[in-house]
């Protein structure tokens, strides 16, 4: 079973324990709020009210045996980048850190961090990716450094089949799955409208009207069909 340590129970690190644990996922959670710490204490395998840059109680953690690191103290960059610096002297392999701006950034970045959010930017990215083309549901950065969105199939993709989009040689993206409304008649003869995905598309499947498409490519590939959306220049 996978593991992991949230170091920093605000709004980010506290949505991120929370998420993984309710998926079965294995958390320690760690903050020095005694008020945060009891609140979470019910729903995570393991919590502990402490101060992350003492090098002896982060180890009585064992947060070096873990999967990843989840840094994600907000109230002062300079115990963030300390409590960095611990993890990587008692052995932790990989972390996740929130950072403040972008100096933060480039200092965790320096020490050897291997993912660092701005989570203002990404929200804020997001909302203007939705804003920009009507056809944009979802935008959502991968640890990949590539692009998952959703898209409303634009009308120009209506009736061709995945191999006339080409899409992976054309455009350098791929469409993963199609989500598609299916009329189901019920056992009392009624008419309902299901929401099903057809998460292996194959070359010859045909985009209807109103489908959504699930395509993952790499940021430049998926922002310039975004774009090109939203001009009509498909």
């Amino acid at each position: 079973m996978a593991k992991y340590a949230v170091i920093g129970l605000g709004r980010f690190g506290w949505t991120i324990a929370t998420t993984l644990a309710d998926n079965g996922i294995e958390v320690i959670a760690i903050d020095k709020d005694a008020k945060l710490i009891d609140e979470v204490k019910d729903k995570v395998a393991l919590a502990a009210c402490l101060d992350a840059t003492d090098e002896d109680a982060l180890r009585s953690m064992f947060v070096q045996d873990t999967d990843a690191v989840i840094l994600a103290i907000g109230s002062s960059i300079q115990e963030s980048i300390l409590t960095c610096a611990i993890l990587k002297k008692i052995g932790v392999g990989y972390i996740h850190a929130k950072v403040e701006n972008h100096l933060h950034a480039k200092i965790l970045e320096f020490m050897g961090v291997q993912k660092i959010y701005l989570p203002e930017e990404l929200i804020g990215e997001q909302l203007a990716k939705t804003l920009i083309s009507k056809n944009i549901l979802e935008y959502i950065n991968l640890t990949s450094g590539h692009i998952m969105a959703e898209v409303v199939a634009p009308g120009e993709f209506v009736g061709k089949s995945l191999q006339d989009l080409s899409l992976p040689t054309s455009r350098g993206v791929n469409i993963v799955a199609i989500k598609y409304n299916y009329l189901n008649v019920t056992e009392e003869g009624k008419n309902e409208i299901e929401v099903r995905i057809n998460d292996m598309p194959g070359a010859n499947d045909i985009i209807r009207e109103g489908d959504i498409l699930i395509i993952l490519g790499p940021k430049g590939n998926v922002d310039k069909l975004i774009r090109d959306m939203a001009t009509g220049k498909i």
